[in-house]
């Protein structure tokens, strides 16, 4: 059938989503209440159309600035660089950190044709130049291209009156050593703390 093979497609070029889950999906659809597959269209061509980015961080917002930057609660000494708008959501959702955010827009990766030219450092520098910031934490992922986006940002600052921290990395909480690769082993003895 034409219609469930062209759900299942786009269905299936969702991330994390494979042709197993998309056909599961496509088949609840089907079977799914009437209100409620109008109600998920609806939503979803809504989110299409009214999410954008924050002009000031480039987090995600409907009504220009984000809810971050508008906000005159969070502590403007602090600034948290982030590779993707979802990692703003991700870090402000810990209840840990309540300070501003600046988003990348990905990471420097060469062999993907990202170079620095491509992420927003050069806004970066400028709100780090013009604000008060006494400390930038640096949230990059634990990866090849994060690690080296996470040095270009600390050459990038290395001028400024300004602390530049990276996020720890290590184990998880709950974790088996066992479990735990190499990678993740190493960063954890290297970052280890006094106990």
């Amino acid at each position: 059938m034409q219609a469930i093979d062209n759900l299942v497609k786009l269905l299936s070029r969702l991330p994390g989503i494979g042709g197993k889950s998309a056909s599961r999906i496509a088949y609840h659809l089907i079977g799914a209440d009437e209100n409620y597959v109008s109600s998920l269209a609806q939503s979803i061509a809504s989110v299409k159309e009214k999410v954008r980015f924050c002009p000031v961080c480039g987090a995600y917002s409907e009504d220009g600035e984000c809810e971050f930057c508008s906000s005159a609660a969070r502590d403007r000494s602090l600034l948290c660089v982030v590779e993707q708008p979802q990692d703003v959501i991700t870090i402000a959702s810990s209840g840990i950190y309540n300070g501003l955010f600046h988003v990348l827009g990905g990471a420097i990766s060469p062999m993907d044709g990202i170079g620095p030219d491509q992420l927003s450092f050069s806004a970066l520098r400028d709100r780090v130049e013009k604000g008060s910031f006494s400390e930038v934490i640096i949230a990059t992922n634990p990866t090849e291209e994060g690690d080296t986006t996470a040095l270009y940002i600390r050459q990038l600052l290395k001028g400024y009156n300004v602390k530049v921290s990276r996020l720890a990395a290590g184990l998880p909480i709950g974790g088996d050593l066992e479990y735990a690769d190499r990678l993740t082993l190493a960063r954890s003895i290297r970052g280890r703390v006094s106990y």
